[in-house]
């Protein structure tokens, strides 16, 4: 469980323990179901990384809900958003190793995680990750019910594969835009898991100089 766990979940247990001594039996079910959900919420279970060196993974638990053909910043690509329900384990990953080379915050708005619009209006971090093949785009977008999106990384810091990046609390979208040539693995419909699951393979073969020369920078400012 992640440190967040502790910070919503210890306050209603420590309330519905008093809630009890004093026989209020509604009052200290209800805060103590709170501090279970919270728990649970927060969970972080370890996850098994693929080692296919094309893989790349999901950074979110969760349903894939579209996949669309996208262009980024003039770049021909694909777009996948998945959508994280209540239920799921909202710690993120990254979907490939690499170097953080920028960590935008967009304000916005919270639409429902699944509307389409969520992910250019809602409140969003957004990721971009010098991989050997080149750059990639993911974003954590804030949802009807999540108001937060949470990055433990910074411009600059190296991740593997499959690392853990942030959470978005509680409930919410991750979108990943990979280049046209990558091969996509999942289809709408599908479920996914966060580090473990493979949501398309693409060739490291497809490096070029641009993509050494960021992952050169970002190591020296790191």
């Amino acid at each position: 469980m992640v440190k967040e766990g502790y910070y919503f979940g210890l306050p209603p247990l420590f309330f519905g323990g008093i809630a009890l001594a004093l026989h209020w039996w509604i009052t200290a079910g209800i805060l103590i179901a709170l501090a279970l959900f919270c728990f649970s919420f927060f969970r972080d279970p370890d996850r098994v990384i693929p080692t296919d060196p094309d893989a790349v993974v999901s950074p979110a638990d969760g349903r894939v809900v579209v996949i669309t053909e996208e262009e980024n910043a003039g770049r021909a690509g694909t777009r996948i958003s998945v959508f994280l329900a209540i239920w799921n384990v909202h710690v993120n990953r990254t979907p490939l190793s690499g170097a953080i080379t920028q960590v935008k915050y967009l304000p916005g708005k919270f639409l429902a995680a699944w509307d389409p619009k969520a992910s250019t209006q809602n409140e969003q971090n957004v990721f971009t990750l010098a991989t050997a093949g080149g750059d990639i785009e993911f974003k954590q977008i804030a949802g009807l019910v999540a108001r937060r999106c949470v990055s433990w990384k910074r411009e600059g810091d190296r991740v593997e594969r499959g690392e853990r990046i942030g959470l978005v609390r509680f409930g919410s979208r991750v979108d990943v835009w990979l280049p046209r040539e990558a091969q996509i693995s999942v289809k709408v419909g599908d479920t996914v898991h966060g580090g473990s699951s493979i949501l398309a393979r693409w060739s490291v073969q497809s490096s070029n100089a641009s993509s050494d020369v960021a992952l050169a920078e970002a190591g020296q400012s790191a």
